[in-house]
């Protein structure tokens, strides 16, 4: 039996594009992500799992936050360099090698997320892991979206 799709909780408008947040009927709004987010027409983007290194491959720092920060900055470097933007992004997974210095650091990492997302909170997965593939790395971060036509 199919289901005739739910009204979108939010849009977001710009000129010939749309990205539609829904929510399941009677389900409360999760805070920081979103349940499922329909994104405008445009070609298919996917951006690997990023950690935290500069321009030259180095870890730029031993703390959390800033590998947080520096990961998802790198996010939406590769989304630009595609041709795409923050509010294009539809999911992310977040992969961590220390649970508890996530949840420690959640207030710095939400002003970090606004601080560069803005609003937009796409569909997101937070996963701990035994450990990353790059030496020092405590986050990666890797996503998929659109380039908008």
């Amino acid at each position: 039996m199919s289901r005739k799709p739910t009204q979108p909780i939010e849009e977001t408008e710009r000129p010939e594009e749309t990205t539609s947040v829904f929510l399941p009927q009677g389900w409360p709004r999760p805070k920081g992500y979103s349940n499922a987010v329909v994104l405008p027409r445009g070609r298919m983007l996917c951006i690997s799992g990023m950690v935290a290194w500069d321009a030259n491959e180095q870890i730029v720092s031993s703390d959390f936050a800033e590998q947080f920060r520096q990961a998802l900055s790198n996010v939406l470097e590769c989304a630009r360099a595609a041709g795409s933007r923050a509010d294009c992004i539809g999911r992310l997974t977040i992969f961590v090698a220390d649970m508890a210095a996530y949840k420690a650091s959640r207030p710095a990492l939400a002003r970090i997320y606004r601080g560069l997302f803005g609003n937009h909170y796409p569909a997101m997965t937070l996963v701990e892991v035994k450990s990353l593939l790059e030496e020092g790395a405590l986050v990666e971060i890797e996503a998929a979206g659109v380039v908008p036509d």
